[in-house]
């Protein structure tokens, strides 16, 4: 009989082998479900699970069960009508939603969809399934107070608890050879003196010699007897060292219009890209930090409450805002250490004569500076002046700058994808 014994740790009733594989049938369900799901959540709910309901068909998973045994003679009848891969039509219903037909029974049983849940963690491996951040390059922190505990080898002294069980055994088994071989080697020809003696003749003389030989052999067996089986000078020890190991960290740039013009239905818009932004850079970084700046006809470096909730009125200079993130670059992340990432929102409002200063702002003082800037416009019109001004730099610069519009909730993931959709390398 055969034992199976997984020592995963799953729960109960779960094997991860084969969550992966249904995972992986039934992808289109699921990423549609997570699609829905995004534009119905709040931040907050964005990094829960989600309940996914698809049709029952076809989704039990592998098990393992005890046959019939023995050995068996089926005959299996042909079918002239179906051939294996043919597809079979629903009947066709009428009347109700359902995919019945016909009137109310109080017979025959009904088929339920299948429901089940995925964690966060698969929630947002779909979200972000098949995106990319462009121009990844990953700077790595210096001088970082970040460890990691590595093997560092085995010495001879140390903790009871670090004992290397192996090697402590075979260094021991490597001084017990050193130390009884010539009595061992020695023991051998004893030995086989002792045989070749009692296959002759007992003579008084070979009767004493055989006594000797066995009184001598006596002595040598105490002897390798009394190398203890391990000792202290055996014992061996796994090292463990301190390892300074360089940290992936980058920082996010949310710029948002705070004007008269920008209403609270426009400020969630952005709050949504925003958090997109911000769990996509989760995903590729150790460490992220978030820098807030809001600006009217002046920018100010705030938190995240009074970034989303706070009003303001009068009109809109954007360049003061990018004036400060360039400040703010200078001051605390250096370009050497950190990724940077910026993220604009706006409602495209701007004073005219600021708009050229912006994209000249833009492109030659944060650009360089920057992994990746989006700039996306929440108002559902006519574009303006800062439009027509950032679509010149994104022309020039396609792999650091993006730009999109979006007009309602159900847009922002669509225009997340289509910003940071994987681009194929050329072959």
């Amino acid at each position: 009989m055969s034992y199976i014994i997984d020592r995963r740790l799953n729960g109960k009733h779960k094997s991860a082998v084969n969550r992966q594989r249904f995972l992986q049938r039934y992808r289109r369900h699921i990423r549609e479900a997570v699609n829905d799901a995004v534009g119905k959540r709040s931040i907050k709910e964005m990094e829960q699970g989600e309940r996914i309901v698809i049709p029952r068909k076809d989704i039990s998973e592998p098990n393992f069960h005890h046959g019939p045994g023995g050995q068996r003679n089926i005959v299996h009848p042909g079918n002239r009508e179906f051939q294996q891969g043919d597809r079979i039509k629903r009947p066709s219903g009428g009347g109700g939603q359902g995919s019945g037909s016909g009137q109310a029974s109080d017979s025959g049983e009904g088929e339920d969809d299948f429901a089940f849940e995925i964690d966060p963690q698969e929630f947002l491996n779909f979200l972000f399934e098949d995106l990319a951040l462009p121009n990844l390059v990953k700077r790595h922190l210096e001088g970082t107070r970040t460890f990691q505990i590595r093997h560092g080898g085995i010495v001879s002294h140390g903790m009871p608890a670090k004992i290397n069980i192996v090697r402590s055994m075979r260094q021991a088994s490597m001084r017990r050879r050193a130390l009884t071989a010539a009595s061992r080697r020695k023991l051998r020809e004893l030995e086989a003196e002792r045989e070749t003696l009692l296959q002759q003749d007992q003579s008084p003389q070979r009767q004493a010699r055989l006594a000797e030989l066995d009184e001598h052999i006596e002595r040598l067996r105490r002897r390798i007897d009394r190398i203890p089986f391990i000792d202290t000078v055996d014992l061996r020890y796994n090292h463990h060292i301190k390892v300074p190991v360089p940290v992936s960290r980058a920082v996010m740039f949310c710029i948002m219009d705070v004007s008269g013009s920008m209403n609270q239905d426009m400020k969630d818009l952005a709050k949504r890209f925003f958090l997109l932004l911000y769990l996509f850079l989760q995903r590729n970084y150790q460490h992220t930090e978030v820098v807030f700046i809001r600006h009217h006809t002046s920018a100010k470096e705030v938190d995240e409450e009074e970034f989303f909730y706070s009003r303001e009125t009068g009109g809109t200079i954007v360049s003061s805002a990018l004036k400060l993130a360039r400040d703010i670059i200078k001051e605390r992340y250096p370009v050497e250490e950190w990724n940077i990432y910026g993220a604009q929102a706006s409602d495209g409002d701007n004073w005219n004569d600021d708009s050229p200063g912006c994209a000249e702002l833009l492109e030659k003082e944060l650009l360089p500076r920057m992994q990746h800037f989006s700039y996306v416009e929440v108002m559902p019109r006519a574009h303006q002046a800062l439009w027509d001004q950032y679509e010149g730099i994104m022309d020039r610069h396609p792999d650091v700058f993006s730009m999109a519009q979006i007009d309602d909730p159900a847009d922002i993931y669509p225009v997340f994808r289509q910003l940071f959709h994987k681009r194929m390398e050329a072959a």
